[in-house]
């Protein structure tokens, strides 16, 4: 989880900004994302397989 601190002489708008790059940096909501439903892991096998085709091509 990604911890940012208010500093000082720093406005709320860029601290927003300096949490929404770190959390971008971290990848914590691309994970959230990928996460957000289950998917059997046939079915991940599928998708890796079609992305692994595209990219040969």
């Amino acid at each position: 989880m990604s911890k940012i601190f208010l500093r000082k002489g720093e406005t709320i708008d860029e601290t927003l900004r300096r949490f929404k790059r770190e959390v971008a940096k971290n990848g914590v909501l691309a994970e959230a994302r990928r996460k957000e439903h289950y998917i059997k892991p046939s079915v991940q096998r599928k998708n890796l397989q079609k992305s692994m085709r595209g990219k040969r091509r």
